[in-house]
């Protein structure tokens, strides 16, 4: 059986709880329940932060649907408990100033095409679409391309710092017992002038 593309709509908050319970289960809420029985394990999640109008992740489903009421995600109305869930792997994760975005690409993308250009916002208004794979893959190559991008930026490890610390403190210490052998040459050289 194929799979199926997904996006996913949610906002930073129910984003950073996912991240928190390590990005291994992802509900759905209680409108899209015959959307979310459709996603069985391979299909993939395309992730979008509606309140910073950005694409922040990729993952791909490793269950089939299933339900559960305990409370995790936060919701405007109150009982809403996102029971439609599935467990999921993380493919990509951007931080947030890492997000792609989406007011730069949306337009672009087939399935926002079926939106007027100046109303594309539209197309994410609820949490489960099924988006082309065309587009999912054009946002999963741009979301690899920030990731990338974000680690060439990062500072060096700690691990590395001491490495270097430890290999400036070698050289320093042979620099130290070069100059010391010199010194005791040139005093030896010294002594035996003196003799003869």
């Amino acid at each position: 059986m194929s799979k199926t593309y997904w996006m996913v709509v949610l906002d930073q908050q129910n984003l950073d709880i996912t991240r928190e319970k390590g990005f291994k289960i992802q509900g759905i809420d209680s409108r899209n329940r015959r959307k979310a029985v459709r996603i069985t394990p391979e299909d993939r999640l395309l992730f979008y932060v509606e309140d910073q109008k950005g694409f922040a992740a990729t993952a791909t489903v490793t269950s089939e649907h299933f339900e559960q009421n305990t409370r995790i995600w936060k919701y405007y109305v109150k009982d809403e408990l996102f029971p439609n869930r599935v467990k999921i792997k993380p493919d990509l994760l951007l931080e947030p100033d890492d997000y792609i975005d989406a007011r730069e690409i949306a337009p672009t993308l087939e399935y926002v095409k079926k939106w007027p250009a100046e109303h594309w916002p539209l197309a994410f208004f609820g949490m489960l679409h099924i988006v082309p794979q065309r587009d999912f893959n054009l946002l999963e190559e741009e979301i690899r391309k920030a990731s990338e991008a974000a680690e060439k930026r990062k500072p060096a490890t700690p691990e590395k710092e001491v490495t270097s610390a430890a290999a400036a403190s070698r050289r320093k210490q042979k620099k130290k017992t070069l100059t010391s052998r010199r010194r005791r040459r040139a005093r030896v050289k010294a002594t035996s002038k003196q003799v003869r």
